[in-house]
């Protein structure tokens, strides 16, 4: 039975949720077991072509050739003010800000485009942009402010004032129910008083402007709200520093008393965490296309390189281990440039809900990147590891594969990490079974809401679950697809068998589902490769349709991406039924529990304790504040403490 804490946590997290589907969505059907090949049928091929755009993309793609040094950024780790101030000049912080308010309207997927470029050049400029246009305060305040706001801030941005967005906390990171920052009514009535501290506020040290999320303490509901970080009372606290991704001006906040006046909150009272989630469906399109760009320049630098370099007499590409890994690299970049394509269409479509989409595209490029991003490191071998400055000052072509790959890692934690990808996703998969069979898996649903439900649930199933048997996945169904037309009957059967697996899990583990997370984990690994798999084959079936010159290749790739992604698909089916994942959860808890601590002996150790990791709590930064004393930090000793070696086993 889970604990109250967590009920809470589970219901916090649920009331944020967006309860109604706005549109179609191709992998909520998929989780039902309707295979909607229509929604993709027409795939959105054409690059966009407006000669405004086309005009300033081109003034873009010239400035970073002309001014951004990636190297320099890199190794400086700041951002040079021309950089940031062309930036400007350039309208590059309005991009998604409506012609209205001062900014450049672009599309979707001009959006993509320009991501995807910049993703191939500079992630460091891409976060830099990304953050600001995705989750800062132009994407929350164009969607859900008063026309007031609007006015007041986003010409702002479109001009160049700097945002950001502040929600995870030193003690709380994708548990909302546990937010500390708060925001109360001055008694006056005409202010919000903020009071907490905000970690990784990525743009926090250059912004002007913070969305900041704050829960009221007398409703227990967490609200947003535009904060200006000149007001009194806004401190910048420190700025991290990580692995790649140098320049990132990322920062520790505090709010002490923080005057916040009214009409600076988003939306209605209560409707901060629904406003991160819907913001973030159309603000998680950087990371599809900035990874596929990414990926784009790794499969150049490869096959250039492959050509060039000789081992045993012939270039090492024609080794069936390279070829084998730059046949599966090119594949796996039509996929990922398809899924960006598609995205970008789909957020501008009317009547489809993109929020699953939005989320699958982002998990599955994000990982199929750093995977392939590793790779191209691989086929690179020692030139891969090394730096572009060492390669340059010994005269050979300054390739930064080691800079990707640091930059690159950060992307399966950015807007939201794998897992909880996987975990929002999930929720989504169930969520027709919530609404039919709830009480069957709800913990506190009594003997006698099962009764009651009973009726409506025999009466939805006795229809559904035999018809996803019955579907018709076989020829000559979806003979226009022509050789790729078995991946696409190998899709439709694939999601009849998901939904009747998901609804299997369901009857027998109910209550315990939630707890079952590798098995959901798996349903969301299977929905996400049909997903790709079908805007593969929809892109390829599109280019041959029209006569693309490229479409003759695009079918090889398509077909060899749509084998590796039926491999993977069956393995997936077969391991939610046959694993071992009861034996791994057992000696997980015996690791936390210490019994297999003897493994630990041998090595200098770890000089914290448990209670040392543990990070502050607002609250306990705020009562240091109070006494006057700097925030709480923790010391190790100067040297290990010595440890009585275990006795050996």
């Amino acid at each position: 039975m889970p604990s109250e804490a967590e009920l809470h946590s589970r219901d916090v997290a649920e009331d944020s949720r967006e309860k109604t589907w706005k549109g179609t969505s191709f992998i909520k059907e998929l989780f039902l077991g309707n295979y909607r090949m229509d929604l993709m049928h027409d795939f959105p091929l054409d690059e966009p072509d407006r000669p405004e755009f086309l005009e300033w993309f081109a003034k873009f793609k010239a400035f970073l050739i002309e001014h951004v040094d990636p190297v320099e950024i890199d190794r400086t780790g700041e951002y040079p003010q021309h950089v940031v101030d062309g930036l400007r000049e350039l309208g590059a912080f309005g991009i998604k800000i409506p012609k209205e308010y001062g900014g450049l309207g672009l599309t979707h997927p001009e959006y993509v485009r320009v991501m995807q470029l910049l993703g191939s050049y500079d992630c460091n400029v891409t976060a830099l942009l990304s953050a600001h246009q995705a989750i800062g305060v132009p994407q929350p305040v164009k969607l859900f402010g008063t026309e007031e706001l609007k006015q007041e801030y986003l010409p702002r941005c479109a001009k160049g004032a700097i945002s950001a967005f502040a929600l995870t906390e030193p003690a709380v990171g994708s548990d909302p129910a546990r937010l500390e920052t708060i925001a109360t009514i001055s008694e006056d009535g005409e202010h919000y008083l903020l009071d907490g501290a905000k970690l990784w506020c990525t743009n926090g040290t250059l912004a002007e402007l913070l969305v900041v999320m704050a829960r009221n303490p007398e409703t227990g509901r967490i609200n947003a709200f535009v904060v200006e970080t000149e007001w009194p009372g806004v401190k910048i606290e420190s700025r991290c520093r990580f692995m790649g991704l140098k320049a990132l001006g990322n920062a520790v906040v505090s709010f002490d008393k923080v005057k916040v006046p009214k009409g600076n909150l988003i939306g209605g009272e209560g409707m901060g965490l629904k406003i991160a989630l819907v913001t973030l469906n159309t603000g998680r399109l950087t990371l599809p296309a900035g990874t596929s760009g990414g990926i784009k320049l790794c499969l150049e630098i490869c096959r250039k390189w492959s050509n060039a370099r000789v081992q045993w007499g012939v270039p090492v590409g024609k080794h069936e281990a390279i070829a084998h890994k730059l046949a599966d690299m090119a594949a796996a970049t039509f996929a990922l440039e398809s899924t960006a394509m598609l995205l970008g269409d789909l957020a501008d479509r009317e009547g489809v809900d993109i929020r699953l989409e939005a989320a699958a595209a982002k998990e599955w490029n994000t990982t199929q990147a750093w995977h392939f991003v590793d790779e191209a490191l691989q086929i690179r071998g020692g030139r891969g590891y090394e730096t572009e400055l060492s390669l340059r000052e010994r005269g050979e072509a300054p390739l930064g594969i080691e800079r990707m790959m640091r930059d690159s890692r950060i992307n399966l934690i950015f807007e939201g990490s794998s897992e909880i990808m996987h975990l929002f996703m999930a929720r989504e998969a169930v969520d027709k079974h919530l609404s039919v069979a709830g009480p069957l898996v709800d913990h506190r649903a009594t003997i006698g809401d099962k009764i009651k439900a009973l009726p409506r649930i025999a009466m939805f199933y006795a229809w559904w679950y035999p018809t996803r048997w019955l579907g018709w996945g076989r020829w000559p169904r979806y003979g226009e697809f022509g050789k790729l037309a078995g991946h696409v009957r190998f899709a439709d059967r694939a999601s009849r068998k998901l939904a009747r697996t998901v609804f299997h899990g369901m009857a027998i583990y109910q209550a315990k589902l939630e707890r079952k997370q590798m098995f959901l984990f798996r349903a969301v690994d299977i929905a996400m490769e049909l997903f790709v798999l079908s805007a593969v084959v929809a892109r390829a079936a599109k280019m041959k349709r029209i006569g693309h010159p490229g479409a003759e290749s695009a079918q090889e790739l398509a077909d060899l991406f749509a084998r590796n992604a039926r491999r993977n698909v069956s393995r997936w089916f077969h391991e939610m039924w046959s694993n071992d994942d009861e034996l791994k959860h057992k000696i997980g808890k015996q690791i936390l529990a210490g019994r297999h601590v003897w493994l630990e002996s041998g090595t200098m150790g770890v000089p914290y304790s448990e209670e040392q990791l543990r990070p502050p709590t607002v609250s306990e930064i705020l009562e240091q504040r109070a006494k006057g004393l700097p925030a709480p930090s923790v010391e190790a000793p100067a040297q290990p403490e010595a440890q009585p070696e275990p006795a050996a086993v």
